[in-house]
């Protein structure tokens, strides 16, 4: 395909029981003008066959050796053929006015550089579990964002192809985090902002490499927040982050980490108290010694208004208070804001 306005880069490792209904739904956008990057990153199982099923010109393939996620996007974006990147995960789902939605967003804006947005997260059978919205919407909103917190949901971000690259693209010592520290290194210079709609659905699954944070391990968190905060890593960091990360992979540690996030969502964003305490459950009889899934399943029994009252006033004083969208980011009514 010549001269696309926009590259979907989509790592993808092993991503068989997923990558069908990703492709689909990007094939499935309303926005047309774009190729489809896909990175195999070694894959062992059916990920490479599942791609060559599709019959469409505007999906290309890249194959690599195992390198990590963050290797396979600098390849990526070595050979994106289009100024704009579209991010996205094999195992997520795109909703079908996502480019269009972003693509409008950035020309329109041209002095931006990245866009990221509110998405939807589903569970491993893709049931909607709860709507994240960020943190943060404009851009000095995002800049004053604590550095432990990530801005974007990296599978939903769109943007500037040369920015990232003129910036050395991803750090591959960043285990699990190269686009936090991606992020934590551009915003001093460049605009960005998220979008209050949900442009995609993010899949929760128990294959994910990334797992929630509360499972990692101290010095993980310690290397890495480190790191984020002096804007520096070295090799031996990330290889040591790699060697924790390969360790968590066990089946028992991400099913426990996997079942312990939908608890406390179920609990935290979107109050279902008993499909709560059946994660929790689930989770505790894989790892019976953390013992805060024990309080949180205590707190699932306490009244709904309470815990939200609680939540919301642990996450503003952890920098996570809420924060309305400024008025110049809703003016465009092409973009149907707030929908």
């Amino acid at each position: 395909m010549h001269n696309p306005a926009i590259t979907v880069l989509m790592p993808a490792y092993n991503a068989s029981r997923y990558i069908h209904e990703a492709i689909s739904s990007v094939r499935e956008q309303s926005f047309t003008n774009f190729e489809l990057l896909i990175v195999n990153d070694g894959s062992t199982d059916d990920t490479l066959a599942i791609i060559r099923s599709f019959n469409d010109a505007r999906i290309r393939v890249i194959n690599q050796t195992n390198k990590g996620v963050a290797a396979a996007l600098n390849n990526g974006l070595q050979h994106a053929q289009a100024p704009y990147i579209a991010r996205f995960d094999a195992d997520d789902i795109c909703y079908c006015d996502r480019l269009q939605v972003q693509y409008d967003f950035i020309t329109t804006h041209s002095d931006y550089s990245i866009i990221g947005s509110a998405a939807n997260y589903v569970d491993v059978d893709g049931e909607y579990v709860f709507t994240h919205q960020p943190a943060a919407y404009s851009c000095a909103e995002i800049r004053q964002l604590n550095y432990k917190i990530c801005p974007f949901i990296h599978s939903g971000v769109f943007y500037k192809k040369d920015v990232v690259i003129n910036a050395g693209g991803y750090n591959e010592h960043a285990y699990t985090f190269e686009d936090h520290f991606l992020w934590a290194s551009i915003l001093k210079t460049e605009k960005a902002c998220n979008l209050p709609q949900p442009l995609i659905k993010v899949r929760l699954n128990p294959e994910s490499i990334t797992i929630d944070e509360k499972w990692r391990t101290i010095s993980f968190r310690k290397i890495k927040y480190t790191a984020l905060n002096s804007l520096t890593i070295t090799e031996a960091d990330g290889h040591r982050l790699s060697q924790i990360g390969k360790k968590q992979h066990s089946p028992r540690i991400k099913k426990g980490a996997y079942y312990a996030l939908l608890g406390k969502k179920y609990l935290w964003n979107n109050y279902q108290p008993q499909k709560a305490r059946k994660n929790l459950l689930k989770t505790l009889s894989i790892s019976p010694f953390h013992i805060k899934n024990y309080l949180l399943l205590i707190l699932s029994f306490l009244p709904g208004k309470f815990l939200q009252g609680f939540y919301h006033s642990t996450k503003t004083n952890y920098g996570l208070g809420k924060v309305k969208l400024p008025a110049n980011l809703v003016n465009n009514k092409s973009l149907n804001y707030g929908s």
